[in-house]
């Protein structure tokens, strides 16, 4: 069989998003994959890692099929050109080859939404209404007095309140996902893409009928899309598993998986998905095949694990300049590391120590996450590497080693979500 050196589309299939924030997590992650029935995305990055790393799509895309073609790989593979904001990501990804393109309108969404009184949302609504955001029609006029069934005999509605607060949260946002899905069109003429919408970054989960919604308008709108990504309910912070109820969570993701079923179908996507143990079992039992995970930065924590237990003064070196970064570097995220975790931490150079503050625990596992835009970017080593060269270095002599713990914990992740 001939190996499938260049991505394609994936459609349907159910599939796992394979971040590699360093470009050596490709052999891992195959072995990870062996004996599992996902589709892997084996090219997967942000346009806000490209940025915080200084890496391009190109080499993305290289590392990936660099991985394949070692590998011996003969299955199709995706790529995927993660959290797109504007026509200028879309072009300088599909450049490169990408074939899965997921939007990010978080921008646009209206985040008051949630708390704002009556008056101000029929405000906004009859504003949207007036600049023609629905196409000349008002979006009372496509929605009220309707029903929308989904399944055994379910149906949903609207009531107006409803309706106008989910016009208000993501009306502006719908639109620029057409706006987006025309460039994306237009930049892969002649080549098979598919589209992935992101809702999941937003202050509050994301409702049912918020969904519908968002589903409505693009399929009005005649955007083609593979999986979406809602904002569910309980945390999904990175790098750690879910915090909430699992009963609850469940009962949610039925009824946004109505939703895919019903008016798509389409898969519900995982954002923020590595780690998130304890809800596994549950989405494969309530998905099935109709899902795709998005994992990242779990990937570069086990490249950290690997340096921790080879190199263990360059992951103390690396560990305290995280501590150092880490009230800037947090920013962006949603994260409960407290202060009082970060000024009590006291680092011995002594591997398996190291390893159970900072890759075994949950704060230690958050420092290390939403700091390595600075690591591999800025820090230093004492001897004058850059700590990115230096974990290359170290990966490079311990691929093996680091083969193993990316494929045992990645490995963990699919064997709960079959």
């Amino acid at each position: 069989m001939e190996q499938i050196i260049q991505p394609s589309t994936l459609g349907l299939a159910k599939t796992f998003g394979f971040g590699d924030r360093l470009g050596m997590a490709g052999r891992g992650h195959l072995e990870a994959l062996k004996g599992y029935s996902f589709k892997p995305i084996l090219a997967q990055q942000s346009i806000r890692e490209l940025t915080r790393i200084g890496r391009t799509p190109d080499a993305v895309i290289d590392a990936a099929r660099t991985a394949i073609i070692k590998a011996n790989y003969q299955g199709s593979w995706g790529a995927d050109a993660d959290h797109l904001k504007t026509p200028q990501d879309v072009a300088y990804t599909a450049a490169a080859g990408f074939t899965f393109f997921t939007i990010d309108p978080s921008e646009h969404v209206n985040n008051r939404s949630d708390t704002m009184e009556a008056s101000e949302l029929e405000q906004e609504v009859e504003k949207q209404n007036n600049e023609g955001l629905y196409g000349g029609a008002r979006v009372q006029e496509l929605y009220l007095c309707k029903s929308f069934p989904v399944s055994n005999g379910r149906e949903l509605q609207y009531d107006a309140a409803t309706l106008l607060r989910a016009a208000v949260k993501y009306g502006r946002a719908v639109a620029h996902c057409e706006t987006m899905a025309k460039a994306i069109a237009k930049e892969t003429s002649g080549r098979q893409s598919e589209i992935e919408i992101s809702v999941d970054e937003t202050d509050q989960p994301t409702s049912p009928l918020e969904h519908l919604f968002f589903t409505l308008e693009l399929k009005r709108r005649g955007v083609p899309f593979v999986s979406l990504a809602p904002r569910f309910i309980g945390d999904f912070e990175k790098g750690i598993d879910y915090k909430g109820d699992l009963a609850a969570f469940e009962t949610d993701l039925r009824k946004h998986f109505e939703i895919a079923q019903a008016f798509g179908p389409y898969k519900i996507s995982i954002h923020s998905g590595s780690d998130k143990f304890s809800i596994y079992p549950v989405i494969s039992r309530v998905c099935g095949d109709l899902l795709h995970v998005k994992t990242s930065g779990t990937s570069y924590l086990e490249a950290l694990r690997t340096v921790c237990r080879t190199e263990p003064a360059l992951f103390a070196e690396i560990a305290r300049y995280c501590l150092g970064r880490f009230e800037e570097d947090k920013m962006s995220y949603h994260i409960s590391v407290t202060p009082g975790f970060v000024q009590g931490v006291r680092i011995r150079e002594d591997a398996r120590t190291m390893e159970d503050l900072f890759l075994n625990d949950d704060q230690g596992r958050q420092i290390l996450h939403v700091t390595f835009g600075s690591v591999l970017s800025k820090g230093t080593h004492t001897d004058g590497r850059s700590f990115r060269d230096a974990i290359l270095e170290t990966l490079s002599r311990e691929e093996d080693l680091h083969t193993e713990l990316l494929a045992k914990h990645l490995g963990k992740h699919l064997r709960l979500l079959s």
